[in-house]
């Protein structure tokens, strides 16, 4: 099967598709040919999200459990073929791009295969489980030529451009700081299930793939994979992520300098989890802007503190997937932030001064559904063939800083990252750590194509 596949990468993709090129293979029906790896809670999302496109049709999808495979199939339409291996939907001639909507572990493997057979990629966030998979992932992308789009659908929202104008006009002054908080309440957790079997129909080894061989636990598996450093960082890379592409986006960052956290599983004590419930990273960027990720997993948290917010030398701005809104600091005499009770020889003595705004409060609220439209940019990329607004590079960007907050905290030390190297500096043992062992035989992919 995988020889069939290279055989078929390398008699198609042979040097760069043109869009014209590609406009006659998508001219036979004038649909986009879609396959699912993966029909969880996103992946059957992703399914009624691209239904609604009249140019997109689902061809194929590929779980490891039965159950799911046959609802994906029956969701997707009777046009839908099954496949229980996805290495036999990659080798399908009708599959013009996939959707990867599997656990954070499976994501980069996935992608690579997936250019590698000359499918484009909609991958879900988080790209990757740890750093080095988001350069191998980039770097396949460009060799094969493929669009990969990553699914931090707030790129795809449509009050950014307004916003990105009034950062760029100045509205906030100079931003230094950006605060995210991302905040639910699962007290007192899932419980300890004891080890068992595997439910019929689930192909436990595959579903582990690249990971380590563990016992099968209910926990480890379907839906609690995110507790589970095996196979996920956690709400920091989840959640996470969504907002701090916000920030990248928006203020045009590519990598912090330096990264520290702190946390732990401290209040989901009754469960058999493992990634933190509480945790707090301090990112530092070129130039000194501060970005803080607060992550809460026992506290649903007041509304005030949830989401971002930017703060500047002239007011403060907030957003999310559903609007932003701006509101401006007013000019004062810096003299009048004193007490006025203060009286004391030496300090500096109020002006009269009435306060006026620096600048007119701006805000929207948006109900677009931001899956509808990712989806729609993805769908137009492959068309086109120009890079998504969510590339694959700067999926690789946003993790790798994500990854870095929980090394950080697994290490209980400050991390000084060299961009331009993609490395930590002066810390061996985090360096080591930018990677993990895939577990045979997918340890060979990397090596053969040379990764």
């Amino acid at each position: 099967m995988a020889e069939t596949r290279r055989r078929f990468v390398k008699n198609s993709v042979a040097g760069a598709m043109t869009a014209a090129s590609y406009s006659q293979i998508l001219g036979a029906n004038d649909r986009v040919r879609l396959g699912l790896i993966g029909y969880g809670l996103i992946g059957a999302f992703h399914v009624k999200t691209y239904k609604q496109h009249a140019d997109a049709q689902w061809v194929a999808a590929s779980d490891v459990y039965a159950p799911r495979l046959e609802a994906a199939k029956a969701d997707c339409g009777p046009q839908c073929k099954g496949y229980p291996d996805f290495r036999a939907l990659l080798d399908a001639r009708d599959v013009d791009a996939v959707v990867v909507a599997t656990p954070d572990h499976w994501h980069a493997l996935h992608t690579i295969l997936a250019c590698e057979a000359g499918k484009d990629v909609y991958v879900e966030k988080p790209m990757t489980l740890f750093v080095k998979e988001g350069r191998w992932m980039t770097a396949i992308a460009r060799r094969f030529h493929r669009i990969v789009q990553v699914g931090t659908q707030g790129r795809s929202a449509p009050y950014l451009p307004e916003m990105q104008r009034l950062f760029d006009q100045g509205e906030l002054g100079r931003i230094h700081a950006v605060r995210i908080g991302t905040f639910r309440n699962i007290i007192p957790g899932f419980g300890r299930p004891a080890d068992t079997v595997p439910p019929d129909g689930l192909n436990y080894d595959m579903w582990l793939g690249p990971a380590p061989k563990r016992p099968y636990n209910p926990h480890r598996s379907l839906y609690h994979f995110r507790w589970f450093w095996d196979y996920s960082g956690g709400q920091m890379t989840n959640l996470g992520a969504h907002d701090l592409d916000f920030v990248h986006n928006l203020l045009r960052l590519k990598a912090p300098e330096q990264v520290y956290c702190a946390g732990g599983r401290y209040a989901l004590t009754d469960d058999n989890g493992e990634t933190p419930d509480t945790q707090d990273a301090i990112l530092t960027y070129p130039g000194g802007l501060t970005v803080t990720i607060t992550v809460r997993e026992a506290s649903a948290g007041r509304k005030q503190g949830a989401g971002t917010e930017f703060f500047g030398t002239k007011g403060s701005a907030t957003i999310s997937r559903t609007g932003y809104q701006f509101y401006p600091d007013k000019k004062i005499d810096p003299a009048s932030a004193i007490p006025a009770w203060s009286r004391v020889p030496g300090h500096p003595v109020a002006n009269e001064f009435a306060p006026v705004p620096w600048t007119d409060a701006h805000g929207v609220k948006s109900s677009v559904e931001l899956l509808d439209l990712h989806s729609r940019h993805f769908l137009d990329s492959i068309r086109s063939r120009k890079q998504s607004i969510a590339d694959v590079e700067t999926g690789h960007e946003i993790a790798t800083a994500c990854h870095l907050a929980n090394l950080s905290m697994r290490l209980g030390r400050a991390l000084r990252w060299d961009a331009a190297t993609e490395d930590v500096v002066g810390d061996p043992e985090a360096s080591a750590a930018l990677a993990r062992p895939y577990r045979k035989p997918w340890d060979e992919v990397p090596r053969r194509l040379k990764l």
